[in-house]
């Protein structure tokens, strides 16, 4: 595997990973209730690739993965179906957890949840209260009295004198955009006594009806969402880790603020890099739960489709590019792997190596997987054409390299 280059979403471009013998990465996981859609199988896909090219590179890998199984959308399910939250949650992370596997994503090391994580995130919100860089919300109308807030603006400051972040260090947007991704995306902007518009939850105390946990200093609650993913991060991978990853709806406000808070809590970047995968639509349209077109890989898998056919309807799109899945596309991708299939059993004498490498030099550039499904595409016209001699040890290493390196299993 020659050196992999990545496009790193803070730095805006391009960067070489160093091959060190050591990498680590973190991807955000989902929120219970509406596992597995295609945007989900899309991303996990996409930083499967890494993983893979980093091991083909002989670099050992720490992979850690949270699920975040306490939140408003996974009790607001919980409550529209009538389904206990911890059971609904429970559901759905063995589902997502059987479509993974069916679809040839890795393990990660650790799969973490935010409640088994409540003794790692009750005294990081501590300490950064202790540090002046989180404050309590006063009672308003509605709103009970004592919810955490992360002070951006103090945080920035603390963080400009030790050397490192202030807001938009990860994403680069300006104020007017990031309040209104803000607002899109789980933030409240408009929440009485906050000290800025942009400050993002720490803790919520205990609302009746809603689940909660012993705080400590904090009194009972439960976390807010982006300070759940620092504190797995920094209790089990590297202080900064290789590259934390995620889909492109989670640049801002998640990425950047986890990123503000492990630098508050620890006065080291929370990640080296950050690398982002595109978003799914369907036939030209947002794919929303909202709306109803949501494309579950369960789903499809109990309809009888080959997760690898799924896969590989995946892989025919750069990571990066945001793209519509349609019966079209998914087509095409059956087709392509029985090509494939077809191909291997007359694998032509010494033509593996040189598929090998261009499979290499694709994936070292940015995870191009697109390219290098032309490439196994090359090779099986050529197979197929015949008048080649046929060798065992070519199939061999050409199912091999196409399994280790996209997941595809022929």
């Amino acid at each position: 595997m020659p050196a992999l280059r990545l496009f790193d979403t803070a730095a805006g471009g391009f960067v070489t990973l160093q091959a060190n013998g050591e990498q680590s990465m973190y991807v955000c996981g989902i929120t219970p209730y509406d596992a597995t859609h295609m945007g989900h199988a899309a991303s996990y896909v996409a930083f499967d690739l890494l993983n893979r090219a980093w091991r083909d590179g002989g670099q050992q890998v720490s992979y850690v993965q949270n699920v975040t199984d306490v939140d408003d959308p996974l009790l607001e399910r919980a409550a529209a179906t009538g389904v206990d939250w911890r059971e609904l949650a429970a559901s759905q992370i063995e589902l997502f957890q059987t479509d993974m596997e069916a679809l040839n994503v890795l393990a990660p090391d650790h799969y973490v949840g935010a409640v088994e994580a409540m003794p790692l995130i009750v005294p990081a919100i501590e300490r950064l209260l202790h540090l002046g860089l989180a404050y309590r919300v006063k009672s308003t109308p509605g709103e009970p009295d004592g919810d955490v807030y992360y002070d951006v603006e103090a945080a920035g400051k603390h963080a400009v004198d030790v050397g490192a972040w202030t807001l938009g260090a990860v994403s680069g947007l300006p104020e007017s955009e990031m309040l209104e991704l803000f607002a899109e995306r789980g933030g409240d902007p408009g929440r009485a006594g906050k000290r800025q518009a942009l400050d993002p939850l720490l803790w919520r105390v205990a609302r009746d009806g809603e689940p909660s946990w012993a705080g400590g200093e904090l009194g009972q609650g439960r976390p807010g969402w982006h300070i759940e993913c620092t504190v797995i991060a920094q209790e089990y991978l590297p202080a900064p880790f290789t590259v934390q990853g995620g889909g492109s709806d989670l640049v801002f406000p998640h990425h950047e603020m986890g990123a503000g808070h492990a630098y508050s809590l620890s006065g080291v970047p929370l990640a080296k890099h950050f690398a982002h995968a595109g978003m799914v639509g369907l036939d030209g349209e947002k794919m929303s739960k909202s709306k109803g077109n949501l494309v579950l890989v369960s789903k499809m898998r109990a309809a009888g489709e080959e997760p690898a056919a799924i896969r590989l309807a995946i892989l025919a799109h750069h990571y990066r590019s945001d793209w519509s899945w349609t019966e079209d596309g998914f087509s095409d991708a059956k087709e392509r792997l029985e090509r494939w299939r077809t191909a291997l059993a007359v694998a032509p004498d010494g033509s593996a190596a040189t598929l090998l490498e261009e499979m290499r030099a694709a994936l070292a550039a940015d995870l191009d997987a697109p390219t290098a499904l032309a490439a196994v595409d090359r090779w099986a016209e050529r197979a197929l054409a015949g008048g080649v001699n046929r060798s065992a040890a070519d199939r061999a290493l050409v199912s091999d390299a196409v399994d280790a390196l996209l997941g595809i299993e022929l």
